[in-house]
């Protein structure tokens, strides 16, 4: 049995055998936690890009808050004036920031779309209710009270997108 030209053969593979099985064992379980890695690093990169679009959206409506909006432009603007450069300003704001929209639900999308509608509303009703010699102090103050006797929107919108935060995290 010793003697066969085979046994030489048939020992290494006896002896290497065990070897190959191991090291197979050893590279299937290191390709997948490599997948594993690479699912956690894909999603953590997901959950950081879905907290920015959150974090840039809030800071949009932040910009919407008719307090924040009466500090922008010339105090010796006209009303009319005024009303053109904000809504202006909002809307190209907005399309700034329209690609986030991939990142945010869909309700909260749709509620930050509801709360730039109604501040251009908003600013639109109360120049229209303005008589015509009525100055820009006069319009903000109009508009802020406007704002301050109505429901809070934007506070509502902004609570949502913190809720939504609070899915990812």
């Amino acid at each position: 049995m010793f003697d066969s030209e085979y046994f030489p053969y048939a020992a290494a593979v006896i002896i290497a055998l065990p070897f190959l099985v191991f090291a197979k064992k050893f590279v299937y379980g290191f390709i997948k936690l490599k997948k594993q890695e690479i699912n956690f690093l894909a999603t953590k990169t997901n959950s950081e890009i879905k907290l920015q679009a959150l974090e840039r959206m809030t800071l949009f409506l932040e910009r919407l808050k008719p307090s924040n909006l009466v500090m922008k432009f010339d105090k010796n603007l006209q009303p009319h004036e005024f009303v053109f450069l904000t809504e202006k300003n909002i809307i190209e704001e907005f399309e700034y920031n329209a690609s986030q929209q991939l990142y945010i639900s869909k309700s909260s999308w749709q509620d930050i779309i509801t709360s730039k509608n109604n501040i251009i509303q908003s600013l639109r009703k109360t120049y229209e209710d303005l008589n015509e010699n009525s100055k820009l102090e006069d319009f903000k103050t109009v508009f802020l009270m406007s704002y301050l006797d109505s429901e809070d929107y934007i506070a509502d919108t902004i609570e949502n997108l913190r809720k939504e935060l609070n899915k990812i995290i």
